[in-house]
């Protein structure tokens, strides 16, 4: 029976690793503005990524300027300026700005449910931009209007079941991962041979880190699959990998402390047999 036991905790606990990992995703990683912001910010430097942020600025800002009859001439400068602005360190901060701003409203929508869709305020970006590009002395930039200008990224009706699998997650975030390592624990303790329990239970950690990693990799096809098709993949899956850098990490590190621990138990039995 204690064999039995051991064996049903060790298969909980390599159900447990990926849940466990996601849990504490969503509510250190994606709950947290500062770690989110921290994890979305190299993506300033992606090619993809900038190329659609750019490019969806000048869309926002393209006759925005009266220039009578120069605005064609002034929109396309004003799409070249945004380009040379986008290699900046003013860029990044508005990047910043931008990531923190879209963090707190989609967490806004998760938590509340306030709002009919989950939207960005530009303002504040396009306020970074026209200092710049004023500073630069760009003709017309002085009369780009920093308005409210909003940007929607997810509609409202689409947050239901995630708003309540969020708030699970949330809960879960810290007592199942603490769970899993008790599980662990008590496997290896209510065996009847603990260094046989011990390789089980490395070898369960790992085959669960798989399955974390398998996760990430299989919802990354399904995610880029869904997109509408006016989405750029590249940039996509770059936002994707930029958030799920966390999981990948885990799986990794837990996949070698399991190998580690599974392989340490091993060598211990060979040697004491060695005479």
């Amino acid at each position: 029976m204690r064999s039995i036991l051991s064996a049903v905790l060790i298969v909980l606990v390599t159900l447990l690793v990926p849940a466990s990992a996601v849990a504490y995703w969503a509510d250190r990683e994606l709950g947290d503005a500062d770690r989110y912001t921290a994890a979305m910010s190299p993506l300033a430097e992606d090619p993809a990524v900038r190329e659609v942020v750019v490019t969806r600025t000048a869309r926002a800002l393209t006759g925005q300027i009266d220039a009578g009859p120069f605005q064609a001439g002034v929109d396309a400068l004003l799409g070249e300026a945004l380009h040379s602005f986008a290699d900046t360190p003013a860029y990044r901060t508005a990047w910043d700005a931008a990531n923190r701003a879209a963090h707190a409203a989609f967490l806004d929508a998760l938590t509340t449910g306030h709002g009919n869709a989950v939207t960005i305020d530009l303002a504040p970006v396009i306020d970074r931009i026209k200092s710049e590009l004023v500073s630069d002395q760009v003709p017309f930039a002085d009369r780009i209007p920093v308005t409210r200008l909003s940007v929607e990224v997810m509609e409202y009706d689409n947050l239901g079941a995630l708003r309540k699998g969020f708030r699970m997650l949330q809960i879960a975030g810290v007592w199942l991962p603490v769970l899993t390592l008790v599980l662990a624990v008590s496997a290896i303790a209510v065996a009847v041979h603990r260094r046989r329990a011990v390789i089980a239970t490395g070898l369960g950690l790992a085959a669960g880190a798989g399955l974390l990693w398998l996760t990430v990799e299989v919802c990354r096809r399904l995610t880029l699959d869904d997109l509408p098709a006016d989405i750029d993949r590249a940039a996509a899956g770059a936002v994707y990998d930029a958030l799920t850098a966390f999981l990948r990490t885990t799986a990794w590190a837990v996949l070698l402390i399991g190998l580690a621990a599974a392989l340490a138990a091993w060598v211990t039995g060979r040697l004491r047999r060695t005479p």
